[in-house]
């Protein structure tokens, strides 16, 4: 791929806080973006050079939008699929469709990782598509398990636990509408992430690894560098993107525990548990993810100092005149005008 100069235009589907933070990062290194969202009030059309406001099913507003752009990406891995192929006709997508394509089903994901060179994941079973497939399933399992859709869910939605016999029928009738995957219930000391980044031209960056918080199923707080890094998780996430030949950043979450490193699932883009990245003197993640989709050289990865970020979610974000008069606080509010309960309003990035 030849780099892209200053003055072109980077196509973003999405119109959320990620897409938001992207556009920032690209307009410092002289490049356009041009945000695809449903709504007016987009947190990414807010800053984005141009902003289509559209559904993602319409195909002439896509082939208007990806005829715009010099190279198109995605901000969350629940784009459909065929938006992103028709707003990337003739031009590169990057991250490819292969790679979103596994991380929207988690059947696929965790098939394609546990296939590769020192990579682990939790055991997993596919459901089935009756209660008598899925006690099956759990007997293979055997309990506690976890039951998650195969595709959508976040923050813990789209996912129960199965401790005892008697928690089937109902997770079934929550949840057996859906597609449906059973993990063995993982023993972990603490949840981590990894952050990495890789351009065309092959060449891998990682961040430190992350220690993460999770508060009712929503990260709470991430701080980088962790303790106990090996290099294991950062080795492990080069495998990944290797081997989806991958352009961009990704996010790869982690279970810390006795028997080693366990992948619990990768996002193919930017993450929120990389946020701290803004805030720690090295390259952030938004500007790789635009220095890679682009096809410039990727930027330093070493932190200059540790940091911790703190979610802002829903009400938090009603604390912005304490937190401005907060000299250790960086505060990045998402412009959205929407305040509710578990939604993620904004993050504060503190050096440590």
């Amino acid at each position: 791929m030849t780099p892209l100069p200053p003055g072109s235009t980077i196509g973003i589907l999405g119109g959320g806080q990620l897409g938001r933070m992207l556009a920032l990062a690209a307009a410092r290194l002289g490049l356009k973006t041009h945000s695809y969202g449903p709504c007016d009030s987009d947190p990414a059309g807010q800053v984005s050079t141009h902003h289509t406001q559209a559904a993602y099913d319409d195909e002439a507003a896509l082939a208007r939008f990806g005829a715009s752009c010099d190279v198109i990406t995605y901000e969350w891995e629940s784009i459909p699929l065929r938006a992103v192929e028709l707003a990337g006709a003739g031009k590169p997508i990057a991250p490819n469709l292969n790679a979103l394509r596994t991380a929207q089903d988690r059947l696929l994901e965790k098939t394609f990782l546990s296939g590769l060179p020192g990579v682990s994941v939790a055991p997993f079973r596919e459901a089935g598509d009756s209660i008598h497939a899925m006690r099956r399933a759990i007997q293979f399992l055997g309990l506690p398990c976890v039951v998650k859709t195969r595709r959508g869910g976040y923050d813990g939605k789209g996912q129960a636990v199965i401790r005892d016999e008697s928690d089937i029928v109902p997770v079934w009738e929550a949840l057996g509408a859906f597609d449906l995957i059973l993990e063995g219930f993982v023993d972990f000391t603490r949840e981590a992430s990894v952050i990495c980044s890789r351009n065309p031209q092959g060449d891998v960056k990682a961040w430190p690894l992350t220690e993460n918080v999770h508060r009712d199923h929503i990260l709470h707080s991430s701080t980088a560098p962790a303790a106990g890094d090996d290099g294991t998780p950062s080795r492990i996430a080069r495998t990944i993107v290797d081997a989806l030949d991958y352009v961009g950043v990704i996010g790869v979450e982690l279970f810390d525990t006795p028997q080693g490193w366990l992948v619990n699932e990768i996002a193919p883009r930017v993450h929120n548990s990389g946020h701290w990245t803004q805030d720690a003197g090295c390259t952030d993640q938004f500007e790789q993810h635009i220095r890679a989709v682009a096809g410039w050289p990727l930027g330093d990865t070493t932190p200059a100092w540790p940091v911790q970020m703190t979610n802002l979610i829903g009400t938090d974000a009603q604390s912005w005149d304490v937190l401005a008069h907060d000299p250790s606080a960086r505060i990045h509010l998402y412009g959205k005008t929407e305040m509710r309960d578990g939604r993620k309003m904004g993050h504060v990035n503190r050096r440590l």
